[in-house]
């Protein structure tokens, strides 16, 4: 099982999204943070710890992190999702837009069942 880490400015609308579309998956575990420090789940060194492999919406928070948590990122895979922060919580446009860019990174929900 991987842990997955989804990481937007101020947890509210992306990442959580984000989260609770990804959090069936058999495969994976997910989280979300916001890496603004007044965000609704501040990104932490725990959370980059525990992640495997961590997904940022903007280069900004890929810049941000590699900045506050370079200890923490020492081998891992941080991937840019160039999601804009144009949604709102659950909007079906960025349901759609994280289905596709998720998709060639998730594992197969079969391998899961598999195991």
């Amino acid at each position: 099982m991987k842990n997955i880490l989804f990481v937007c400015s101020q947890n509210r609308l992306r990442s959580p999204t984000a989260e609770q579309i990804f959090a069936d998956h058999p495969a994976i575990e997910v989280s979300s943070a916001g890496t603004n420090h007044d965000a609704e789940n501040p990104l932490t060194g725990e959370l980059v710890a525990w992640a495997d492999l961590i997904f940022v919406m903007e280069r900004a928070h890929r810049n941000k992190l590699q900045r506050h948590f370079r200890s923490a990122l020492n081998g891992k895979r941080v991937v840019v999702l160039d999601i804009p922060d144009d949604y709102a919580f659950m909007d079906p446009q960025l349901i759609a837009l994280l289905r596709a860019r998720m998709a060639r990174h998730l594992p197969p929900a079969t391998a899961a069942i598999a195991m």
